[in-house]
């Protein structure tokens, strides 16, 4: 990659969005302009980044000109009325939302994953940012799927209040700080996350799975092309700030021994491999938020069935599950190798 990219952001003023001014500044992303776009209330704000201030824009007819490359860090109807204007007027359009992730016609990519899917010969298009907990989720299943094969996996999750935005991260702060309140206000979630735990992240259908289970479901068997693979979630919003954890129940279609598994999950690019258990050593979100890596650890067979292992997998959901993938995506098309 020789030539500098005409970059634009939008929502660049939300919590992922800041997140992607962070993640450009700290890969060194070769940027030759960047047009940050947001709401009516930021127009005109400057964001500084690789050592320039760039003026934030709103959406409009013809703002995605010259561009090459637009990251969408904005709702499901912003993204779908405007990412395929990004790849009609030129631009590949890494689209953060859910608006296009089942689509067939879309690819939903996690480079380490399944990156071979677009390269420097694709031409302009959407493309889809998985949802945060699956991405973790499948980076630590694809070194497993690839040399033991998937037979079922079931995942619980154990969400951070920063899957909810900004918002979601001010409300437990506030409930923190007011934490003798008995009755703190809660707006952002069905109830208040404070000590608390709530077993519902968006809505649910009528089988009893929220809107997070199925994308979780769904999405991994997309991501890992393997559309009869038994996937089944529940997932759990925690008061932690940043970084999801999941513990996951694999089954494989053959028997091995964990230093087999241990191997696989290590020479894995982007896995960090944590587990001494006996020490009280493996990832917790307080020490993987602000990290790149998807980590592991607890790993252990289940005494009952041999083919069956459990792990524990945790990441930080707004980098690895959001901005930094984006980037990533982005890096693989362009062929662009990151500078720390």
């Amino acid at each position: 990659m020789k030539r500098n990219l005409k970059v634009g952001v939008v929502g660049a003023t939300g919590m992922v969005g800041q997140t992607f001014m962070n993640i450009l500044e700290e890969r060194k992303f070769p940027m030759a302009e960047l047009r940050p776009f947001a709401s009516d209330a930021s127009a005109g704000k400057k964001i500084h980044v690789q050592g320039q201030d760039w003026t934030v824009q709103t959406l409009k007819p013809g703002c995605f000109d010259g561009l090459d490359l637009v990251f969408f860090s904005s709702g499901d109807d912003i993204s779908k009325e405007w990412a395929p204007l990004a790849a009609k007027a030129g631009a590949f359009a890494i689209d953060n939302s859910a608006a296009f992730r089942m689509d067939p016609s879309i690819h939903l990519v996690v480079p380490e994953v399944n990156g071979h899917l677009v390269n420097s010969q694709s031409k302009p298009q959407v493309i889809a940012n998985p949802n945060c907990s699956t991405i973790q989720l499948v980076v630590a299943l694809k070194p497993l799927a690839d040399k033991f094969g998937l037979e079922e996996v079931r995942v619980s999750s154990y969400q951070a209040v920063s899957g909810a935005g900004i918002a979601g991260y001010d409300e437990l702060l506030a409930q923190t700080a007011d934490y003798k309140n008995p009755e703190p206000e809660n707006a952002t979630f069905p109830h208040p996350i404070l000590f608390n735990c709530i077993p519902q992240i968006g809505s649910f259908n009528d089988e009893g799975f929220c809107s997070e289970e199925v994308k979780i479901m769904k999405e991994t068997r997309k991501i890992l092309g393997l559309s009869d693979l038994k996937v089944s979630a529940f997932t759990v919003r925690i008061p932690a700030l940043n970084a999801h954890s999941e513990s996951v129940w694999v089954t494989l279609k053959q028997k091995t021994e964990r230093a087999q598994i241990v191997e696989s999950l290590k020479s894995f690019n982007g896995i960090v491999f944590q587990d001494e258990p006996q020490k009280s050593v493996y990832p917790t979100p307080r020490n993987v938020s602000g990290e790149d890596p998807v980590y592991v650890g607890r790993l252990h067979r289940d005494p009952e069935n041999p083919y069956l292992w459990l792990m524990w997998v945790v990441s930080d959901n707004i980098r690895k599950g959001a901005a930094l993938n984006g980037i990533q995506i982005a890096e693989h098309i362009f062929d662009i190798k990151p500078q720390a």
